[in-house]
């Protein structure tokens, strides 16, 4: 993302957020860190960096491994991170366009 712009907002990110950017909004959901829905649209780079830290952060006691965290949260992970690659996939995304082979 260039720094003099502000983010379009999930929902308008390349293949529905399967970017860096998205995939923090889509964890913070998963935390509670920002409601579920939330695009994040408009917003300024040092408000998503601010973000990024606060993900991490509480990425941190999990080792940033989707199966070591809690039940409910490892529930709501899947299900986000399902419906994401579901959209995605609709929007013409594959897997194999990340390859750099």
């Amino acid at each position: 993302m260039d720094k003099s712009r502000n983010y379009v907002g999930l929902d308008q990110d390349e293949y529905g957020g399967m970017t860096p950017t998205g995939t923090v909004i889509r964890d913070a959901w998963v935390f509670g860190i920002l409601p579920q829905g939330e695009t994040c649209s408009g917003w300024s780079y040092d408000r998503l960096q601010a973000l990024y830290d606060q993900v991490t952060e509480a990425w941190m006691p999990y080792g940033h491994i989707a199966s070591k965290l809690p039940a409910e949260l490892r529930e709501r992970h899947q299900a986000i991170f399902e419906e994401a690659l579901r959209r995605a996939k609709d929007l013409g995304w594959s897997p194999e366009m990340d390859d750099e082979d």
